[in-house]
């Protein structure tokens, strides 16, 4: 069964990646969204992000991988498809015109926050929700159809893109997180901020950070988790939003989920768990939906 990983840092890992050609193809990789990271702590947001969108670009000529403008151009072929998104508004600073010109360069999702408040809005663990200028960020976003990612926002931030994705019936995501009932951390999210993911048609994007996951970090003990944090967000938000948003080489290695070469091992016990129909939106139908229909450039994904 394919699958589609709506997060990973390989562009900013230092060493060794273990989002590869060879894993993501020996995985079954039909999509990989790659993060251009910037935290924003050198006050040069924008050129960090356009650096690693030339660095994306360098990478799927040498890879072989297919972009999604290729793709809604009908030229998909078999093989990984590549995705480039960006994890933090600091990319954008306080000038929506940035925010023009990354989507001009391909961008099709945007994190508007890391671990730290910025011009854009507040973080995880943090109080407030989007500033003025986050909600005309947003407003923005779902005008020219890049997809706003609220992964490590603030409740209060949740709160604010769902009421403005709300009103203009457009989908956004928590490319990776986990639920927050399952195992208490800032980083994952409340049964409120799931309901609100799938009452805009979006998904949640469940990540293998062991930290964040179970205070278990065996093998088994994260096998479990991982299977406790699907059925919750299942249960609170229902069939259609529940994707998989690895965040693979941004955290230490998980012992069950090593690499994208793992995730046949995850899918199946998906399967198991939940059967057949349900593991294939979880591994690629959901993602799929959202990322096809929504913005200018769909996708379109063939299974192999």
């Amino acid at each position: 069964m394919n699958y589609i990983d709506l997060h990973c840092d390989a562009l900013t890992k230092e060493g060794v990646a273990c989002v590869t050609a060879e894993n993501l193809r020996a995985g079954g990789c039909a999509l990989q969204c790659f993060a251009a990271f910037v935290d924003g702590t050198r006050g040069e947001g924008y050129e960090r992000a356009a650096a690693l969108c030339d660095k994306f670009d360098e990478m799927c000529k040498r890879e072989g991988f297919r972009t999604a403008a290729q793709g809604s151009r009908g030229a998909f072929e078999r093989g990984v498809a590549a995705m480039l998104t960006v994890e933090g508004g600091e990319a954008v600073g306080d000038d929506l015109e940035r925010l023009d010109a990354l989507f001009a360069r391909g961008v099709k999702m945007m994190g508007l926050t890391w671990n730290r408040d910025n011009a854009l809005g507040a973080a995880n663990g943090s109080r407030g929700g989007l500033t003025a200028f986050g909600r005309a960020c947003v407003e923005r976003m779902c005008e020219m159809g890049m997809i706003p990612d609220v992964a490590h926002g603030s409740d209060g931030l949740i709160s604010d893109v769902a009421e403005i994705c709300g009103k203009r019936g457009a989908p956004f995501v928590a490319s990776h997180a986990g639920a927050r009932e399952v195992f208490f951390h800032p980083r994952n999210l409340t049964d409120e901020g799931i309901r609100a993911v799938a009452e805009s048609g979006g998904v949640v994007g469940l990540y293998f950070v062991a930290k964040f996951l179970a205070a278990d970090g065996s093998a088994e003990g994260q096998r479990a988790a991982i299977l406790a944090h699907a059925r919750h967000i299942l249960r609170v938000g229902g069939e259609d939003v529940l994707a998989l948003g690895s965040d693979f080489d941004g955290a230490p290695v998980n012992a069950y989920v090593k690499s994208p070469a793992d995730v046949p091992r995850l899918i199946s016990d998906l399967e198991g768990a939940f059967g057949a129909r349900v593991a294939e939106k979880i591994a690629l139908g959901n993602a799929k939906r959202v990322l096809g229909d929504f913005g200018k450039d769909s996708l379109a994904l063939r299974p192999r």
